[in-house]
């Protein structure tokens, strides 16, 4: 059986923040961290630089794959910077995010480490 997972640190949740299953709505610079395993992806995030891990809400979803895993890291990534009250969608799809005014330039992302185990 094979893992990986992938943290993004420096993610500025947009407007609403994130939607959380522990802790409600968490809000500011967070880290976002997907682990897949056993043919699902799990999301958590944590205000960065702390150590307490809050489950995204709709986390856990199928996932077939290391690689489609690594995409959907991505897009939760993508809808933490969204905000809205972001979750994980039950299919495993990237979830929906809302356009960004024109007016708002995007934050620059943190980098993003991936980490691969095997056998």
């Amino acid at each position: 059986m094979s893992w990986a997972s992938w943290t993004t640190s420096g993610v500025f949740a947009g407007t609403g923040g994130v939607r959380t299953e522990e802790a409600g709505i968490l809000s500011g610079d967070l880290t976002v961290h997907t682990t897949w395993s056993d043919g699902q992806a799990s999301v958590a995030v944590q205000y960065s630089g702390s150590s307490d891990w809050f489950t995204l809400a709709g986390s856990p979803v199928p996932c077939t794959s290391e690689e489609e895993s690594r995409a959907f890291h991505q897009s939760v990534v993508e809808a933490v910077r969204a905000g809205d009250g972001a979750t994980v969608p039950p299919d495993g799809t990237a979830p929906a995010a809302p356009p960004a005014p024109a007016s708002l330039a995007p934050v620059p992302g943190g980098a993003t480490r991936r980490v691969r185990h095997a056998p």
